[in-house]
């Protein structure tokens, strides 16, 4: 699959709560770094979004239950746990996207509540290869709102992790992508 100019990256989430040590860790989240940053100087549009949460944001439980509306507290807007993973090359000119701001509403779509597709449709993007943390969430989410939005959707799936909770729900996540026309690659495929 070549990439082309008319080609986004959108890399979700790629935070330190969501990696190893983090508050909502992904099991592996912080392996698909390096992956990320060999692919990204291949694309020209760099897409980065982040949770942004206030630190009273609806999500967060003092007894999560590790589900939709039930989670630990984390990537709170300005604190260490919502910066990006230190190893994750930001490139320079990227779409930095804030999701998730509102305390009452929940957001795990970089395109919830946001300017992307109209900035993406500015710049005359005709594909999102979505890849990031977590398959089952906001990667799902992302892909599925830029298949909504018109844009073909490539899910990089050994640029992603998933919390995989319950058991399946990777698996699952990935199928609901299908379903909806998401075409699935691996970084291997791209040149």
């Amino acid at each position: 699959m070549t990439i082309e100019d008319s080609d986004a990256l959108i890399v979700v989430d790629v935070q330190v709560d969501f990696c190893p040590g983090g508050a909502l860790a992904v099991t592996g989240g912080n392996e698909i770094v390096p992956v990320i940053n060999r692919l990204a100087p291949r694309f020209q549009c760099h897409v980065y979004t982040r949770d942004w949460h206030p630190a009273d944001h609806c999500c967060f439980s003092e007894t999560p239950q590790w589900v939709d509306g039930s989670w630990p507290r984390h990537c709170v807007r300005d604190t260490p746990g919502a910066a990006f993973h230190p190893d994750l090359a930001v490139l320079p000119g990227a779409l930095i996207v804030s999701k998730a701001e509102h305390r009452d509403r929940d957001a795990y779509s970089g395109f919830d509540g946001t300017e992307l597709a109209a900035t993406l449709r500015e710049m005359n993007i005709r594909r999102a290869f979505v890849c990031g943390l977590a398959t089952d969430y906001c990667v799902k989410a992302t892909a599925l709102d830029g298949v909504k939005h018109g844009f073909e959707a490539i899910l990089i799936e050994d640029a992603c992790r998933g919390v995989d909770l319950p058991a399946g729900s990777v698996a699952r996540a990935v199928e609901e992508m299908r379903a909806a026309g998401v075409t699935k690659c691996s970084s291997g495929d791209l040149a």
